[in-house]
């Protein structure tokens, strides 16, 4: 059975700094792992993604320079790290797997097979 498990989140100031971690479990990744992001009343939006055969990364334009999409060791790990975090930034943060490819198309949602529940993050100012 595939499990997504997120974990890391919670309150930080603006322009503190937070670690999300995702651990995947029980099949195959495929090529693209992503981190999405949905606040209260808004869709849910990629915020990055990491091509895990080569580690190629991408990124939101609202978050480039500020968070960093990296893998484990174990490729089945990755992690976001969310430097000077603004009030914004507040959402809950999704991980997703199974995407064959990252490539132009990395935020599309439909292209992720696998979801984790979900982790809260919430940024005061």
């Amino acid at each position: 059975q595939v499990q997504l498990v997120e974990s890391g989140g919670g309150s930080a100031q603006a322009g503190g700094s937070l670690t999300l971690s995702c651990v995947a479990s029980g099949y195959t990744l495929g090529n693209c792992m992503g981190w999405f992001r949905q606040a209260p009343g808004k869709e849910r939006e990629a915020v990055a993604g990491v091509y895990t055969g080569g580690k190629t990364t991408y990124y939101a334009d609202s978050v480039k320079g500020r968070f960093t999409i990296s893998q484990g060791n174990a490729q089945n790990t990755v992690f976001l790290t969310m430097n000077s975090l603004k009030p914004e930034d507040t959402a809950m943060y999704y991980c997703a797997a199974g995407a064959p490819t990252c490539g132009a198309r990395w935020s599309k949602r439909e292209r992720y097979s696998y979801w984790g529940q979900g982790t809260p993050v919430t940024v005061s100012s």
